[in-house]
């Protein structure tokens, strides 16, 4: 039977330097190159004033060779098209290459997830839902206050249901890193910006602007008769002083 061995890694930072242990249990022979891309990635963090554990947690379960780094500005963008959008990239569909059941997504980066937007009432009508597993314990968190407390969970949210449920999304889900603000700690990787398609947009629902028509022609025929009113009694005042 092959034997099973745990890897702790312990992330070491302070202002004057960023120090990486690899400490192994039942390895002597496991040494800070066998851990490169956490290396790179720890020396670049030093200017990131989010939390470094949660960012670069679960990369080293990841195989980074081969993979584009996708960054997406989720400002002023509506919180469903983006995430459909991530969750392609997440999943590899914008590739010619791409297979259900392989993982050929690319690294998904998003930034200003306090900026993104909704539309209509959902701000204050859309809930989040969960149960504690108690009795009478049904919880639930509005979207306002979700923004509030955790924007990045939004996102998360939003783009883990667009994703099927199978053995890939949990992976998927590692190759998505979300930031509140515009900062994060993989400046040193090459990254690509993602160009979101544009949106298109009517200018008004026809039963809308049919509706606009009616009244503006209503506004219309009351202008008219106004005027009307008037000359017929300037018509009257005329005659009035004709016959005195």
């Amino acid at each position: 039977m092959r034997e099973r061995k745990n890897y702790r890694f312990r992330l070491t930072l302070s202002p004057s330097f960023c120090d990486f242990d690899c400490l192994s249990s039942g390895r002597s022979d496991y040494s800070i190159a066998d851990c490169s891309e956490e290396v790179e990635m720890t020396a670049t963090a030093g200017s990131f004033s989010g939390n470094i554990k949660k960012a670069l947690a679960g990369l080293r379960r990841i195989d980074l060779e081969g993979l584009r780094w996708r960054v997406f500005d989720a400002k002023d963008q509506v919180l469903g098209r983006l995430a459909s959008q991530i969750s392609i990239v997440l999943q590899g569909k914008d590739k010619p290459t791409y297979t259900p059941n392989r993982d050929d997504g690319d690294m998904c980066i998003v930034l200003n997830a306090k900026d993104i937007s909704v539309t209509g009432r959902k701000l204050t009508d859309k809930f989040y839902r969960w149960h504690t597993g108690f009795v009478g314990h049904l919880k639930e968190r509005s979207l306002k206050d979700q923004m509030a407390k955790d924007p990045t969970e939004v996102i998360r949210k939003a783009v883990l249901r667009m994703l099927p449920r199978n053995k890939l999304r949990d992976d998927r889900d590692r190759k998505l890193r979300i930031f509140a603000d515009g900062e994060h700690p993989f400046g040193d990787r090459p990254l690509e910006p993602y160009i979101m398609p544009p949106r298109k947009v009517r200018e008004m629902r026809p039963r809308a602007r049919r509706a606009m028509i009616r009244a503006q022609k209503r506004a219309e025929q009351q202008d008219q008769g106004a005027v009307a009113t008037r000359k017929n009694r300037r018509k009257e005042d005329d005659k009035v002083e004709v016959s005195l």
